[in-house]
């Protein structure tokens, strides 16, 4: 079996010395795990910002405001809701891109497999919520409770990462799988619980650009700045609408072909074809030779789906730049001793803990007794309740969760809470799960 690394060192593409700078880099962005790190670096930054000195100054920057005016028309907002509202867009794309992949071509295609990661999911995020409103029902953070629902995939592979080999591939994929339909269902509580007063007739002008999106896919367009164009004008439309913003990334994620336009098949005969050329007179001339290698361009670029390309492009820029940046404009918050006591905190981090494990555990049993799903190969029952502890960590999708709902104080003490939760999960979760999982055998080749 080929390798891609194999196939970057049998490579005979001329090396340049920029090479030597640029592909570590490549390889380092190209690591889910460490954007986990990345994350958690600038979580403690803006924390530290936020409890020192310059608290003021760093908390007000977020509160500039920068747009857009011509004539009547005005389009200003502060930094922090560019942030949240425009640059986490392309977050949810890439969100609704890895949805779109997990239900065409992942674990989530069939009804059989899909069973035990989406139960667990549901328990996840009902569960969570329903120990929230226990504790906040009829309260001023009442409407905070889908807080708690979220699971963050950055962190989650983070931890696993460091568990290194003894995380059996079946809890991987059954987390990651648990991770995207969370996601599914975090997409459905802003898009519905979440919403502003509706404007009908931007979502209208929203939906008429989403079919004109479909149109043009269903007729063989595919320039990307046509696509961008219309998406930008789909973004503003949701964004007056009242509907979040971010909803419109899911949409166009979702909307985006996750299966190539030229097959495996069609590719290797247009190999042979372009190999036949290349031994041939043809080569010789400059016009028929520029046509045969645009060809080649053209099936090179589309022997890959546009999901494929969108993800390889986006991976680093949502990993190691939008996601840390959001983390920065959040997660600073001023933390004194009693914000631990806070109602709204106390909530937030026992739905987090105790709530998202419980229904985890508690939802995968119901559908197992039911006969929909079995256990995978290497996960007890045990092992998911360490799993499930694991994916209490909320992070990113909590954090955005509680600025839609809630306003200072209750959203500092929903950050309190969110931070010391997952804090909690994370230490708690890694540390049940290595105690669990046996020590992977050494063979005698891995231990030279």
């Amino acid at each position: 079996m080929i390798r891609d690394r194999d196939i970057k060192q049998n490579s005979r593409l001329p090396a340049e010395p920029i090479d030597r700078l640029v592909d570590p880099l490549n390889r380092f962005l190209h690591i889910q795990s460490a954007s986990g790190v990345v994350l958690l670096l600038f979580t403690a930054a803006a924390l530290v910002l936020a409890n020192s000195p310059v608290s003021e100054d760093f908390l007000s920057f977020w509160k500039l405001t920068a747009g857009v005016s011509l004539g009547e028309f005005e389009f200003r907002h502060s930094l922090k809701h560019w942030i949240n509202d425009g640059l986490m867009v392309v977050f949810f794309f890439a969100v609704g891109l890895e949805v779109k992949r997990e239900l065409v071509l992942g674990e989530l295609q069939s009804l059989r497999s899909a069973a035990l990661p989406v139960a667990a999911a549901i328990g996840g995020m009902a569960v969570p919520a329903l120990v929230y409103l226990t504790f906040q029902w009829g309260a001023a953070g009442e409407r905070g409770w889908g807080i708690p629902m979220a699971t963050d995939i950055a962190f989650v592979v983070g931890c696993m990462a460091l568990l290194g080999s003894r995380v059996p591939r079946s809890l991987r994929v059954l987390l990651l799988t648990l991770a995207i339909a969370d996601d599914i269902g975090a997409i459905l509580v802003i898009a519905v619980g979440y919403a502003g007063e509706l404007n009908l007739q931007s979502l209208m002008w929203g939906g008429v650009g989403i079919g004109a999106v479909v149109m043009l896919a269903r007729n063989g367009v595919r320039s990307v700045p046509v696509y961008v164009a219309f998406g930008l004008g789909i973004w503003y439309a949701f964004h007056e609408s009242g509907v979040h913003a971010t909803v419109a990334g899911v949409v166009l994620g979702l909307l985006t072909p996750v299966r190539p336009w030229i097959h495996h098949g069609l590719f290797a005969e247009l190999i042979d074809d372009l190999r036949e050329f290349l031994h041939g007179d043809a080569w010789q001339d400059p016009e028929v030779r520029l046509d045969m290698l645009k060809s080649a361009k053209l099936a090179v670029r589309e022997a890959a789906s546009p999901a494929e390309r969108l993800e390889s492009l986006l991976h680093p820029w949502v990993s190691f730049v939008i996601m840390p940046l959001f983390a920065f404009a959040n997660a600073g918050v001023r933390i004194e001793f009693a914000a631990f006591a806070e109602p709204v905190a106390v909530a937030v981090a026992v739905g987090l803990i105790i709530g998202k494990p419980l229904g985890i555990v508690l939802f995968s049993w119901l559908a197992v007794c039911a006969g929909l799903a079995q256990l995978p190969d290497g996960v007890s029952w045990k092992v998911l309740g360490a799993g499930g502890v694991l994916a209490g960590i909320g992070f990113t999708m909590s954090l955005f969760i509680a600025g839609l709902a809630l306003q200072d104080p209750l959203l500092d003490a929903a950050k309190v809470g969110i931070l010391s939760g997952s804090a909690v999960c994370a230490t708690l979760g890694m540390a049940l799960l290595r105690w669990l999982l046996p020590q992977p055998l050494r063979t005698e080749s891995s231990s030279r």
